[in-house]
């Protein structure tokens, strides 16, 4: 047998031999083989990144759960979940499971963020300084109510000012511009390069194209599924960067996903900072997030210990501006969205009803707004929201953790390392909680028994729970009752003609969300028509 022929007989020989191997020590010798699943998920991780790739992994593992059980092995490596006792486990006070490298998306400007720390001191480190801030205390006083009630004000005159003469507006935009608004104006609070002003001029509309650009899916699928290949790609320059772009190799042409809002982030958070060292006044830190971040800064490198530097900062605000966007936006549409289907018209009434029977001296001047402390009492109006989020929770996937240590959750043993993780979408649908699960129906939070709401809220999941918890829940609740109790005061909705049938589309990482009982979808579009009473 000569050279050449030895490697031709071995290489298949070898081949089969590693197959073999490899499919018994993933599908046999291993704790996890005990977890029901589909075989070919157990077998190689890429069946579930295919479904990544389609934008279906939360749904199509929603099927699974029906098929399999609470407990479903999705990869050779990783495990879903669907019971609280997964979730207190999980995601608990306490827990040793952390945060999945997947995380490291969120880095901004190389620095890790709240939201990407892997373990609890860090993340515990990082959210003691802006605790206080987010509080709900905090969030409804004197200076934050009165920012969200302005930038309430400003949404109701753009709908009177760029509406057409029937009342029709593509929402989906202008929520995004409200929501942009309203988080810069608290992260950086009267700081002149900071705050954004889409809702009463448009120059700073541009910096949301790259979010709502449709690729945004695709570089997100590439950045977790091939991370460095995507690094290498995006920070090629010169003679390269033009032929990757010419030949459209890029997952997503520059300016990529966040450009424009980390670029701004970064210059607001420099002006801060530098305005800071240089003795010019600073910012009062109750009312600035950045100011906030950089005096604990200067505090702690003064003690020897610098916590982080003024990059860390900016980096921390523009996640959080990030974080502020989408997530408020996305669900006060839906707000709008189902409430105007004429199916929901009972609801919508109810709504009205209600906004409409409240005193006049808990407005403002203008009559325009229902003032942030008011909203915050409107009990239909939280079981609308409540409802809606239910169905539509801002980040329905999953949330991806792993533990160092072998840990056993739900009677399974989970070797370390396994990634486990758990989604709103598939919690808030089970039909032995939620009747009839698909159909909104806000009455469910307010006609139920007692019992039926307690359990009903332990399953509620749209904030996340335990240490990780949102941060930014109350200024969300904050600026969604707002401007919808104030919406729902002077108008009434309804879907546009010729897109009923169609539900909106929103982007979650990689994926597409919308009302699947409807027969078309149209992605970052939602036309409503806004009827003065």
């Amino acid at each position: 047998m000569d050279t050449l022929t030895k490697p031709l007989i071995l290489a298949p020989i070898l081949l089969t031999c590693y197959i073999i191997a490899k499919t018994y020590l993933t599908l046999i010798h291993t704790p996890l083989a005990r977890i029901p699943g589909p075989k070919l998920f157990a077998l190689t991780k890429w069946r579930l990144a295919y479904e990544d790739y389609r934008g279906t992994r939360t749904r199509y593992m929603h099927t699974l759960h029906a098929k399999y059980g609470d407990t479903v092995r999705i990869g050779p490596n990783e495990v879903s979940f669907n019971s609280l006792s997964a979730l207190r486990t999980i995601y608990g006070a306490g827990t040793v499971f952390q945060r999945a490298p997947f995380y490291r998306m969120f880095d901004a400007y190389g620095r890790r963020v709240m939201f990407s720390f892997a373990g609890s001191r860090g993340h515990r480190e990082r959210k003691k300084l802006l605790n206080h801030a987010y509080s709900k205390t905090s969030i409804l006083s004197p200076r934050n109510a009165s920012m969200v009630e302005t930038k309430a004000r400003q949404f109701i005159d753009l709908i009177e000012r760029e509406a057409d003469e029937r009342g029709t507006l593509e929402i989906f935009g202008a929520l995004h511009y409200f929501s942009l608004d309203t988080i810069t104006a608290f992260l950086y609070g009267g700081n002149p390069l900071g705050p954004t002003t889409t809702l009463t001029g448009k120059p700073d509309r541009a910096l949301l194209d790259d979010i709502l650009d449709h690729d945004r899916r695709k570089l997100s699928w590439f950045t977790v599924h091939f991370p460095k290949l995507t690094e290498w790609l995006y920070s090629r320059t010169g003679v390269l960067e033009s032929v990757l772009t010419y030949l459209d190799l890029l997952p997503m042409r520059k300016p990529s996903t966040y450009s424009g809002i980390r670029t701004h982030a970064l210059a607001a958070a420099e002006t801060i900072h530098e305005s800071s060292i240089s003795g010019s006044k600073i910012l009062d830190a109750n009312a600035c997030i950045t100011e906030r971040l950089l005096s604990a800064t200067r505090t702690e490198t003064a003690k020897g210990a610098p916590l982080m530097d003024h990059i860390d900062v900016a980096a921390e605000c523009a996640d959080h501006l990030l974080a502020g966007i989408d997530t408020t936006s996305d669900t006060t549409m839906w707000v709008l969205f189902v409430l105007s289907q004429p199916e929901n018209a009972i609801f919508q009434e109810k709504l009205c009803a209600e906004v409409q029977s409240l005193d006049l001296d808990v407005e403002d001047g203008d009559g325009k707004v229902v003032s942030a402390l008011t909203a915050d009492k409107i009990p239909y109006l939280d079981a609308v929201i409540k409802e809606t989020l239910r169905l539509f929770a801002p980040l329905p996937g999953t949330e991806p953790r792993f533990a160092d240590t072998d840990q056993v959750v739900d009677e399974y043993m989970i070797t370390r390392g396994t990634v486990v993780s758990m989604s709103p979408y598939t919690l808030h649908r089970n039909p032995a909680v939620f009747m009839d699960p698909l159909r909104f129906n806000p009455d469910r939070w307010v006609d139920s028994s007692a019992e039926e709401i307690t359990e009903m809220k332990r399953w509620f999941w749209a904030f996340s729970s335990g240490g990780r918890m949102c941060i930014g829940m109350h200024l969300a609740m904050a600026e969604m009752t707002t401007l919808l109790a104030s919406v729902y005061r002077t108008y009434r909705t309804e879907i546009v003609p010729g897109f009923q049938g169609v539900s909106p589309g929103v982007t979650a990482r990689y994926e597409v969300f919308y009302d699947e009982q409807f027969p078309r979808m149209e992605e970052h579009v939602c036309w409503v028509r806004f009827v003065k009473k």
